[in-house]
């Protein structure tokens, strides 16, 4: 209600000064005045007024950024943070004294220079050495700008030194999966065409590529039974239309069966070097966690649209592209918890979120991330379970005595994983 009656008031005010002018205008005309002619007094009184309302401009510009400091983002919590808040820095300085500079001479000349009879403006209308002046200082203080933002942006995007820890940040409509690599210290290769409830990233091993199969020769088997069943009493458009989801599940089938091919021959070549053996011991989690004062090189993929990592407290920003892997290194130096000491929040979170709009419910599309001392991370990683151990949980009980072998070693690996913690 008190703002509604602020603004009630302020309409009023502004309204009566309207009328004011206009009794102005009127009482001019009643005594012979002409409306084109101004007097000297109102120029310069309009003129005075400029350096006023210039005056009140400036300062208020300068307290805005003052007030509301604390809205801003509190300080770099990575090393590439520091590059970035450098830049951005150096160009607001920039651009302060460019715009300071403009409106102290815009309002000035206004209020000097004010209309008096009988006086003209010098006509100037071009100048050589001027113009180069003002087309070449902009240009090179761009050049500078550009060469400046280069050099942090492939800093940034530099490839990390040999053994950096990788991590995965997958995107799809609406959420984050991460992806850490087990103990090889090496993410496994992924194929899209392994996605599955069970295998949300694709990844690639023996045992995902069988079940793939199996899935796709169960669902084979169940469409062509329904072809068979619904023939006499489904119209042609539609058995066409179960025809080809038949052959396209043939064609999935095939496609995994090259890759099963194609995994094989990549073993036999590399060896222990081929990426197609290192996926049994990722963990794939709905948490993100990541160690203090450790280089870590993200991989950002993208299932669907493009979507974009944007990590706001690391400064740290880069698109999420379907079909490709991009990717961006960094070092976090604040933990979680001395970042909330410095903002005074004890609710304080690092947040990951998306930076682009990729449909309905892209506001909700964010994951908090916890940096922490690298031995607790090191802890809470012992913690999660690898891919193929999780899928091995998810198994019924095994009947036949490979079953039961491959039983008896997870156990085995599940004790040996307890005994450590330990």
């Amino acid at each position: 209600m008190t703002t509604l009656l602020i603004f009630a008031v302020i309409v009023l005010a502004f309204l009566v000064v309207m009328r004011l002018h206009r009794v102005s205008d009127l009482a001019a005309a009643l005594r012979g005045e002409r409306e084109e002619l101004i007097p000297e007094k109102d120029n310069r009184t309009s003129g005075r007024l400029m350096w006023v309302i210039g005056a009140i401009y400036l300062v208020f510009f300068t307290w805005v950024p003052i007030h509301f400091k604390s809205v801003f983002l509190p300080p770099p919590a990575s090393t590439q943070g520091v590059w970035i808040d450098a830049m951005y820095h150096f160009n607001w300085i920039m651009l302060g004294i460019v715009f300071y500079a403009t409106n102290i001479a815009l309002f000035y000349f206004s209020g000097k220079y004010f209309h008096r009879p009988g006086k003209k403006a010098f006509w100037y209308p071009h100048n050589n050495r001027l113009e180069l002046l003002w087309t070449a200082i902009p240009a090179m203080v761009l050049i500078v700008v550009i060469i400046y933002g280069l050099s942090v942006w492939n800093k940034i995007t530099a490839a990390p030194a040999p053994g950096t820890m990788a991590v995965e940040v997958y995107a799809k409509q609406f959420d984050w999966t991460i992806r850490y690599p087990g103990k090889d210290k090496q993410l496994g290769a992924t194929d899209f065409r392994l996605i599955n409830g069970d295998n949300p990233l694709g990844i690639v091993t023996g045992n995902s590529v069988k079940t793939r199969l199996a899935e796709l020769q169960a669902d084979l088997e169940k469409a062509e039974a329904d072809l068979v069943a619904q023939a006499e009493v489904q119209p042609q458009d539609q058995l066409a239309k179960m025809e080809e989801h038949i052959s396209h599940i043939r064609r999935q089938r095939e496609g995994i069966m090259n890759l099963e091919t194609l995994m094989k021959e990549d073993i036999a070549v590399n060896g222990g070097n081929s990426t197609y053996l290192h996926g049994a011991d990722d963990q794939v989690t709905k948490e993100f966690h990541l160690p203090q004062n450790v280089d870590v090189e993200l991989l950002i993929r993208s299932q669907d649209v493009i979507h974009s990592a944007y990590l706001p407290h690391m400064r740290a920003q880069m698109n999420a592209v379907p079909g490709m892997v991009t990717r961006i290194h960094l070092v976090p130096t604040i933990t979680t918890d001395s970042m909330r000491e410095v903002t005074n929040n004890p609710e304080f979170d690092y947040i990951l979120l998306c930076n682009k709009v990729c449909g309905i419910s892209h506001y909700n599309m964010q994951m908090p991330l916890t940096v922490e001392k690298p031995g607790a991370f090191k802890v809470w990683t012992i913690l999660l379970p690898t891919f193929e151990n999780r899928a091995k949980a998810d198994e019924p009980a095994p009947a036949d005595t490979v079953k039961t072998q491959v039983a008896a070693e997870a156990k085995a690996d599940s004790t040996t994983t307890e005994m450590k913690q330990h």
